[in-house]
């Protein structure tokens, strides 16, 4: 028993949130934060990776894995990753410390996919008995790449924040690639665009 769980039951859960995981944190770098469903799909990504690197350390072992080793690694680059995003709200800096971390959870995320893939699955294994075999090797090198285009279309895509530390960011989501901008400047034009439209009505009549 794990937590309460079977162990089977446990590693269902466990591999969920793993796939789930790499599957939102996919879709929220091709997002890149331009929509709130894109900004749901990246929480959901922080959150799922971080509780997938949590949960492997239930598991019952005799010396530390690399699973293990994964985890502590992903966990430590989701702290500045997950400030970037929350707390600074990308500016400056942060937000290429944002797309470095956010891509390198998802890698190694889907680095031990690849990694319990070939050693649970019979006939992966058949195929790559050990890490050092061409089609394990072909498996990561390809997660590898997929995960660099990601981390470059994000970076090239992300939106540049003109709000100031710990101030909320104000999305304009009629038009995808236009640029954020702060509450403040947001209601200015809001108060703008009001005050033109009542004006043109007095004339009207």
């Amino acid at each position: 028993m794990i937590l309460g769980l079977s162990v089977s039951t446990f590693t269902a859960v466990h591999v969920a949130l793993s796939l789930v995981g790499i599957a939102s944190g996919v879709l929220a770098l091709l997002g890149t934060l331009r929509a709130r469903k894109a900004a749901g799909l990246t929480a959901v990504f922080l959150l799922t990776t971080a509780a997938t690197s949590l949960t492997g350390f239930f598991f019952h072992s005799t010396h530390v894995g690399m699973g293990h080793v994964i985890g502590v690694i992903s966990l430590v680059v989701l702290v500045p990753t997950v400030l970037a995003l929350y707390r600074y709200r990308l500016a400056g800096p942060w937000r290429w410390i944002y797309v470095a971390g956010a891509t390198t959870v998802l890698y190694l995320n889907a680095f031990i996919g690849v990694w319990q893939a070939f050693a649970k699955i019979a006939v992966l294994h058949q195929l790559a008995p050990t890490p050092s075999a061409p089609p394990f090797l072909a498996a990561h090198l390809v997660v590898l790449a997929i995960v660099i285009a990601l981390a470059a279309l994000a970076a090239r895509r992300l939106p540049p924040v003109t709000a100031s530390p710990g101030e909320p960011v104000a999305m304009d989501l009629r038009y995808p690639r236009s640029r954020p901008r702060s509450w403040s400047r947001a209601m200015h034009d809001e108060h703008v665009s009001a005050a033109i439209l009542q004006s043109s009505t007095v004339r009207g009549e």
